[in-house]
């Protein structure tokens, strides 16, 4: 499997790597779209698998995705819950109805809209954070730059978007190193021999110095840029972007329709306002 850092400094050898910055963008792009513009299952779950399949297709470093698949997957069932507990019949604005599937209070009960909607919630989230991680994956700096720059961002804004991510990569690496070196002299970092909170701020004492030299690395790259001419002229091209292949013109029919799809959707929201947000089935 290979090894590949969260964000990556060189594209890899998968289907979705060989696409260009720009098709990687609008392909995403369209991705978020449609789910921020669907509450509908009939759509969101084709998303979710879609989005799973690309990400498992890159053959990621897994570990480090299920860490954080784990983390928002808690957070969202925190969300849900706390959603319940305010308002435990909440499908029923939303849906339409309200059918009673267990009472466990005259107050708390649940609801098959409820539940349904919940569910609807769920993977929407979840679709949304795996075409995040597929997008985040398969993309470089340089290529994420060229590829906002082709949807007509200023490249100003591009570069710092590119360099933002470059830094990441830089900052984890300069931390673990820091870490470990602090564990080799001392400093008990394990969970099973020290809290919590000792951890926190151990883990703390060690980001804060790091993140403020990051900044005089920003203030040289500025300078450095400077010098070079950066900003003189109105427009600029990208080492990083490369001519379409067969991929980006299967890619670009693709998002095409996705866009076009988009457009009936939220045309079709327009039409019929009066409809309930979520589809419910039953």
């Amino acid at each position: 499997m290979d090894q590949r850092l969260f964000i990556n400094l060189s594209p890899g050898n998968t289907y979705l790597d060989r696409l260009t910055g720009k098709t990687k963008v609008r392909l995403f792009f369209a991705f978020v779209v449609l789910l921020i513009a669907t509450w509908d299952m009939r759509i969101i779950l084709p998303t979710l698998l879609v989005t799973l399949a690309g990400l498992y297709s890159l053959k990621a470093k897994l570990k480090s995705v299920r860490i954080i698949a784990v983390v928002v997957v808690l957070s969202n069932l925190l969300n849900l819950f706390l959603i319940w507990v305010i308002d435990p019949d909440y499908g029923a604005s939303v849906c339409g109805g309200s059918t009673l599937l267990f009472q466990i209070t005259p107050h708390y009960i649940i609801t098959g809209q409820t539940m349904w909607y919940f569910l609807v919630r769920f993977c929407k989230l979840m679709a949304t954070f795996f075409a995040a991680m597929t997008f985040i994956q398969c993309v470089t700096p340089s290529e994420l730059a060229a590829g906002l720059y082709a949807m007509k961002v200023p490249y100003k804004v591009c570069m710092i978007v590119s360099i933002a991510f470059r830094y990441i990569p830089d900052i984890l690496r300069d931390f673990t190193n820091i870490k470990i070196s602090m564990q080799a002299r001392g400093m008990e970092l394990d969970a099973k021999r020290t809290g919590l909170w000792q951890r926190l701020k151990q883990n703390v004492m060690i980001l804060v110095p790091l993140v403020v030299t990051s900044f005089d690395r920003v203030g040289n790259i500025a300078n450095a840029m400077d010098l070079r001419g950066f900003g003189k002229n109105k427009t600029r091209t990208y080492y990083a972007e490369h001519e379409d292949g067969r991929g980006d013109g299967q890619m670009k029919f693709f998002y095409l329709a996705l866009y076009l799809f988009i457009a009936v959707v939220i045309v079709l929201r327009i039409v019929k306002p009066g409809e309930f947000l979520v589809w419910y089935p039953f």
